[in-house]
């Protein structure tokens, strides 16, 4: 293999996993781990990839957070659907939290009037539900993040202390069996573990096309979940190793 193929093999394993070990690259590249490290650097300086401790990570424009504007229309259909479940597994007098992704909001635009509490950090949801008379909003505040559309940062942190609910419906960046649950950034990433933190059942809402990939910042193990709501273009291994973990899988 040229050097000029083997950088190209490194960042596109980069990009397609996430994150990669030097050890994983030696042994894919059929080069020493030293040869990794001299090129990883080279491929730094170029603008790449990022290193990390023992490895490198990726910095294509996936990995950054998209605009609402573009997550609303990408795979919407989906995500309706998706909401639409995650609806069912809603009852009178829960305490519900609802994450700033378009899936939460479609859950808002059809949820019923029913005399429950929201807590979210996301501004379309809360002017969508602003308009039903029975259900509590509360809104955590914060920093507003223009991209989500919704409140991340230490204010937001701190106010998700005071508060436990029944259920966590979330989405994320990124669904990986054996890395887990990751987002774009750290500033959701770390909101996120808190969410996790404050619920008794956490609902994962995720299309088929989030699994395998894993974004930039950790969220947290697949064990922190309790149900995943997806479409039917899930694979049947995926599946199956969801519920070997004892998580329920629906499919819309």
């Amino acid at each position: 293999m040229l050097v000029v193929e083997r950088y190209e093999k490194i960042v596109q394993l980069v990009n397609e996993r996430g994150s990669i070990r030097v050890s994983e690259l030696s042994e894919l590249c059929e080069v020493t781990e030293e040869t990794i490290r001299r090129d990883l650097d080279r491929l730094e300086q170029a603008g790449r990839l990022k290193r990390s401790h023992g490895g490198a990570v990726s910095v294509k424009d996936a990995q950054q957070e998209v605009p609402y504007s573009e997550r609303e229309v990408t795979r919407s259909q989906e995500k309706r659907r998706i909401a639409e479940q995650a609806i069912k597994l809603i009852e009178p007098n829960d305490r519900i939290l609802l994450d700033a992704s378009t899936t939460a909001w479609y859950m808002a635009k059809i949820m019923p009037d029913l005399p429950i509490t929201v807590l979210t950090n996301s501004v379309k949801v809360v002017t969508e539900l602003s308009m039903k008379e029975k259900i509590e909003v509360i809104s955590l505040g914060g920093r507003l993040s223009p991209r989500s559309l919704s409140f991340v940062g230490p204010i937001a942190e701190k106010a998700l202390e005071s508060f436990h609910v029944n259920k966590l419906f979330f989405s994320s960046k990124g669904i990986h069996l054996e890395r887990g649950i990751s987002e774009s950034g750290e500033l959701q990433a770390r909101l996120k573990q808190q969410m996790l933190g404050a619920a008794d059942q956490a609902i994962l809402l995720a299309d088929s096309s989030k699994f395998g990939v894993q974004a930039f910042t950790q969220v947290a193990d697949l064990s922190a979940v309790h149900t995943v709501i997806s479409d039917s273009d899930m694979s049947r291994n995926v599946q199956a190793a969801l519920e070997a973990e004892g998580i329920r899988v629906t499919l819309a």
